[in-house]
């Protein structure tokens, strides 16, 4: 793990003042580091694209982001537009209060609807937020991802108050999903200590703003 631990990591750009010029730096830097990919906002895809061209960095995008407070139509078209633009991979947000209230079948479905727009070789991330739900409510909507064909679950948007990844989350989520789905996890990873105890609980992607300073071994001011 130590050798390759960049490949571990999107590095992540999603403040809603980021510029083009900070996604351009965002991508060299990515370059620099080795790490798998770069996470930035849907207007900014083509940006990232662009300067990941010639690179092994994958464009990462989020979708109904960060409430998932939208129409599963809403988040399809939504996912459906980034991949147009060159998007890799594409993060989704679940809608939150369905989740709190044990409608997982509206989960489900609209997991599904983003699916449906994110065709594979494409990678469908689904972030749960973690935080929010009680263990039981995370098994349920891990599960429904998995019947859904996600290819990932992931804790956390980073800006929920609940809070972002925490080793237990990431223990509950690996029991609950299925053999063909991996776990990413994001939000408030600042050390490299946090992140490789995600890795030993069963994450095999971690979604980083301070992804150089983890890697050097320092505590990064990192949110996502």
């Amino acid at each position: 793990m130590t050798e390759n631990f960049a490949r571990y990591i999107d590095h992540t750009l999603l403040r809603p003042e980021a510029t083009p010029d900070q996604v351009r730096a965002l991508v060299a830097e990515a370059r620099e580091l080795g790490v798998f990919g770069v996470c930035v906002s849907p207007t900014l895809v083509p940006v990232a694209k662009e300067a990941a061209a010639g690179s092994e960095v994958a464009v990462v995008t989020v979708c109904g982001f960060p409430s998932g407070a939208h129409s599963a139509a809403a988040k399809a078209e939504e996912a459906r537009l980034s991949v147009a633009d060159g998007a890799d991979e594409v993060d989704m947000v679940i809608n939150l209060g369905a989740a709190v209230t044990g409608d997982y079948q509206t989960v489900e479905r609209e997991i599904a609807a983003v699916r449906a727009q994110v065709p594979a070789p494409r990678v469908l991330k689904v972030i749960v937020e973690s935080a929010a739900l009680t263990d039981e409510q995370l098994t349920a909507v891990s599960q429904a991802a998995t019947r859904a064909g996600a290819d990932f679950v992931k804790t956390s948007t980073g800006f929920h108050p609940a809070g972002g990844a925490t080793v237990h989350a990431v223990t509950v989520m690996a029991a609950a999903i299925g053999p063909d789905v991996r776990i990413k996890a994001s939000g408030g990873i600042r050390s490299r200590e946090d992140a490789e105890a995600m890795v030993a609980a069963g994450a095999t992607r971690l979604g980083l703003s301070a992804a150089r300073a983890v890697l050097e071994g320092k505590v990064g001011n990192s949110t996502y």
